[in-house]
């Protein structure tokens, strides 16, 4: 068995829960080496009706998104305060969705890139971009041109998942997945199953150099900033891919070649289901039951879902969000571990 390129999924990615005060706190995302300076951080209240807050490098510590809306970028003023060396700063609270909201129970999902961001001119649009080619991730910041264009990611290999939106404008969370191929989207804050969109991305997959916008505003609004966060498949790291469900509680098994730590997942065949997150901070035992939902403000709730297993996941409930019979999913996955380096819980 090759040696995995990431021994510990948690030097790249993490979710970290901690408690709200209210007050400026630091919370760490690891022990001393074994944390890392994010460039993504997407929080949610486990204990709240609360929206997701997702900040990146690139926007800055004041600018948030909301997966679960379709509203622009908002000033949240200093309610987070920095991204840090190994983990993070919150401060005093100013809304509702504020990262640090008192007595609420919270979890942030970070993900590290490569800090300050470089000019990238690879695609037709110059970009700005941080890349982390070892762990296959980047954030790329760019001005949309209304015109079939292509932009810079950054990764060296093309990317199998993306997350689009625009910054400036009232819209839908694009998603790009190699399960669903170039002339397909599916959005992140909406219960839509897959739909035809050949205009998002231009009909072309991502290269190792860039991926394709076409005129659609969502993706490529014209003068419009845009953002997107942008995954590579790494061996014992990340996985993206699909399967189909058998609406059985002994349920598929879907082989990742690690012990997740997180995963994302949707039913691109139905038009009413939720997206899921779960992750092994929140649930440190099998089965996993604690989900959050990206399209919606809802608190955890408790389902029974599947189990993290040393190599993949297993699917252990009959429900229709991720197991109806025939059903197709997507899913999202990176590692706590490889599975040369995986435990049996």
């Amino acid at each position: 068995m090759s040696t995995p390129t990431i021994p510990a999924g948690n030097l790249y990615m993490n979710a970290t829960t901690y408690n709200g005060t209210g007050t400026t706190q630091v919370v760490t995302n690891g022990v001393t080496g074994q944390s890392f300076q994010p460039d993504f951080i997407w929080f949610k209240s486990r204990s709240g009706a609360y929206n997701h807050a997702l900040y990146d490098s690139i926007r800055g510590n004041t600018l948030t998104l909301n997966s679960n809306t379709t509203s622009a970028d908002t000033n949240t003023g200093t309610d987070f305060v920095s991204f840090n060396s190994n983990g993070f700063t919150v401060n005093t609270y100013n809304i509702v969705n504020s990262p640090n909201y008192p007595g609420e129970t919270a979890v942030a999902w970070q993900w590290k890139a490569n800090g300050t961001a470089v000019s990238n001119t690879a695609g037709s649009i110059t970009s700005q971009v941080s890349a982390n080619t070892t762990s296959g991730f980047s954030v790329v910041g760019y001005t949309g041109t209304g015109a079939n264009a292509t932009v810079g990611h950054g990764l060296g290999v093309a990317p199998a998942f993306m997350i689009v939106r625009n910054r400036v404008a009232v819209g839908q969370w694009a998603i790009y997945h190699q399960s669903l191929g170039n002339t397909n989207t599916i959005y992140l804050n909406l219960t839509n199953a897959v739909a035809s969109q050949p205009t998002f991305w231009n009909s072309t997959s991502p290269t190792s150099s860039v991926f394709s916008v076409g005129t659609d505003a969502t993706v490529n609004g014209s003068t419009n900033g845009m953002i997107a966060y942008c995954w590579a498949p790494i061996a014992g790291y990340s996985a993206f891919g699909s399967y189909i469900g058998n609406g059985s509680a002994d349920g598929p098994f879907v082989y990742t070649g690690f012990r997740p730590k997180f995963i994302l997942a949707k039913s691109t065949t139905s038009g009413s289901e939720n997206w899921y997150i779960l992750d092994s901070s929140r649930n440190t035992y099998n089965v996993a039951d604690a989900l959050l939902n990206p399209n919606l403000a809802n608190a955890e709730q408790t389902y029974s879902q599947l189990d993290f297993l040393s190599n993949g996941f297993k699917i252990r409930n009959t429900g229709t969000g991720m197991n109806a019979s025939g059903a197709t999913m997507i899913y999202a996955a990176f590692a706590e571990n490889p599975f040369k380096y995986a435990n049996a819980r």
